[in-house]
């Protein structure tokens, strides 16, 4: 799809120069680009929404389970398949 978009002359100079470099058109440059952009801004995107159902939602963890989560480190802790370095961080 063709669409047009205003750029200021030394950005021009810019992208011009790179795509020259990587031996492919201004426009495959451009999409290249926006795909970078667009993946390494949806993580963020992600976290936000993540965040924003978080504020709303009980977060807490279930009585049952953290009992069982307490068990199993306990029991870790016990059978030494901890390495000694880390198991004062089960204390």
């Amino acid at each position: 799809m063709k669409t047009a978009i205003s750029i200021p002359d030394e950005l021009l100079s810019d992208i011009e120069r790179t795509a020259k470099k990587l031996g492919i058109p201004r426009s495959q440059l451009f999409a290249r680009a926006l795909e970078e952009f667009i993946t390494n801004h949806a993580p963020q995107d992600v976290t936000a929404r993540i965040n924003q159902i978080l504020e709303t939602e009980n977060s807490s963890v279930d009585a049952h389970l953290a009992a069982m989560q307490a068990a199993t480190m306990s029991s870790a802790y016990a059978t030494s398949s901890v390495p000694a370095g880390l198991r004062h961080f089960l204390r």
